[in-house]
């Protein structure tokens, strides 16, 4: 039997743009149901998807940033899940391509698709590290095994998305994909890159504010939450280097952090340690 798929997308106070990503999702073959996780838009959001798009359901989800990606996707119910943006969508081919890799490889748990960035289509510069990953190709995998993933170009199965607790509340937007690739494969779960499943990301152009520090304060966290204890301390001595607003913020965590430390397995670490010595 075929899988079912749904998108799920977050979005915060982007009405415009949302809208227009509704536009290209609403318009791929089979119509995928979508859920839009709206976190508490002051903007009018969730009026303008039921007057533009009433078949789109929106929840207002009780967690901000990434984990309201969790909630959409327990809101689905459908065996596959592919993340979008307010600002991304996904190819017309890029489901029924995701579905036949999925079929061929019971163990995959994620895919990574190649994002492509902006009206001129640049691929994103993830997606090439990804595809040229040192951890190579195992048997049966559509593509090279990866550790990290863009999440408006993710697919993942449901099940164990959900079983591992999805994307950690704790995070926001910024780095949290890391932490959610490590738990996929502690639980023995392979990832995957794969080229031929398509995501378009229009991003706004112009500076983020506070990402580079979030950013590095999620490395952080992960860091404590999964990494031996010298690798932990190394990453946080180079994270803090790089944006030492950081580290304030993220020793407010500390306490939690060392209540849900628990380290990846052995041959999960020296998979991190390959991808970090490749640089």
């Amino acid at each position: 039997m075929t899988a079912s798929i749904g998108i799920a997308v977050v979005t915060h106070n982007r009405r415009d743009r949302l809208l227009t990503t509704l536009g290209h999702l609403t318009k791929l073959p089979g119509a995928p149901p979508i859920v839009v996780a709206d976190d508490r838009s002051t903007d009018g959001t969730e009026e303008a998807v039921t007057d533009h798009f009433p078949d789109v359901r929106t929840i207002r989800p009780r967690a901000a940033g990434a984990a309201a990606r969790t909630e959409a996707a327990e809101a689905l119910g459908t065996d596959l899940v592919a993340f979008a943006d307010d600002d991304s969508w996904w190819d017309a081919r890029a489901f029924d391509r995701a579905r036949a890799h999925f079929a061929r490889s019971p163990e995959l748990a994620l895919i990574a698709g190649r994002v492509l960035v902006g009206p001129d289509d640049r691929v994103d510069p993830v997606c090439d590290a990804m595809s040229q990953s040192p951890l190579g190709t195992p048997r049966g995998l559509p593509g090279p095994a990866v550790l990290g993933f863009v999440a408006c170009g993710a697919i993942v199965r449901r099940a164990p998305f959900l079983a591992v607790g999805g994307f950690h509340p704790r995070f926001g937007i910024g780095g949290e994909e890391e932490l959610l690739a490590l738990d996929l494969r502690a639980a023995g779960w392979q990832l995957a890159y794969a080229g031929d499943v398509l995501a378009h990301h229009h991003p706004q152009t112009g500076p983020r504010p506070g990402r580079a520090r979030h950013q590095a304060r999620n490395a952080m966290w992960s860091a404590w939450l999964r990494r031996p204890a010298r690798q932990a301390v190394r990453i946080t001595v180079e994270s803090a280097i790089d944006e030492p607003r950081a580290l304030a913020t993220a020793l407010r965590g500390l306490p939690w952090a060392l209540r849900e430390r628990r380290p990846v397995p052995p041959d999960v670490e020296a998979d991190v340690r390959t991808l970090e010595a490749a640089g």
